[in-house]
């Protein structure tokens, strides 16, 4: 193991896709945690992980949304299993924007757990990696947020947020010997999109875990996937409001 793929790997989210993707490409030699809702049914992405060369994989339960459960779930891991090397933070949820545009119940739901959750949590690894002086953070963004459109505003300015969030975070740990990784997705064809149109510049779990995994190895502040959506979006920036009110999500 390199200090790129450091010993212990926690993936806060592990089942989503793109979770265990990047997991499986982390996994050798190290020690994984998957942790999720309903951890005692993680046993085919234990298996997957653990079939990638992992050298233990452990599940832990984690609700995202229980805002207190997250100082003491890192607290317990890191007492159990040492410092954490690299926290990959895979959760989230879509959300229905018709939905949201008339219940503010839901818009509340999909901004927790998509912004304040994920705050949350990047504050308490932060603070635990900080005193540490070492390791690896992953966020995921995505381009939903670098202009928020009409047609997803929700889910989009939840993800403006958490990129706001984390690039000031980023700029915190400089110099602590703690790094954090922004991705920054297009569509990504799965089980989040299933029954939707794939966008043009779509990607699978696979691809983006893949870019994840080799930016993290480079090193990077940030990654697009793939990489052609940061010229395009640059573009899009300057499309004038009466146009880019009527783009598609």
């Amino acid at each position: 193991m390199n200090d790129t793929v450091p010993a212990l790997v926690v993936v806060f989210g592990g089942r989503s896709e793109i979770g265990v993707e990047v997991a499986t490409r982390l996994a050798p030699g190290a020690t994984v945690v998957l942790a999720a809702r309903r951890a005692h049914d993680l046993d085919a992405q234990a298996a997957a992980v653990r079939a990638a060369g992992a050298a233990a994989v452990h599940v832990r339960e984690f609700d995202a949304d229980d805002l207190a459960s997250h100082g003491p779930l890192v607290e317990s891991i890191v007492a159990e299993h040492g410092p954490i090397g690299t926290a990959v933070l895979a959760f989230g949820i879509l959300g229905d924007q018709s939905l949201a545009e008339k219940d503010p119940a839901h818009t509340a739901a999909i901004l927790h757990t998509d912004f304040v959750a994920q705050a949350t949590l990047l504050t308490v690894l932060a603070s635990t990696m900080r005193d540490v002086g070492s390791g690896a953070i992953v966020a995921f963004s995505s381009v939903a947020g670098v202009r928020v459109r009409r047609a997803n505003y929700v889910y989009g300015s939840a993800k403006a947020g958490l990129d706001g969030f984390c690039s000031g975070l980023a700029d915190a740990l400089h110099g602590s010997g703690v790094r954090l990784l922004v991705v920054r997705p297009g569509f990504v064809i799965g089980r989040m999109t299933e029954g939707m149109a794939p966008a043009p510049f779509s990607s699978t779990p696979a691809q983006v875990a893949t870019a994840t995994t080799r930016a993290l190895t480079g090193g990077r502040r940030t990654v697009w996937v793939p990489w052609v959506l940061r010229p395009v979006f640059a573009g899009m920036r300057l499309l004038p409001q009466f146009v880019w009110r009527r783009l598609p999500r």
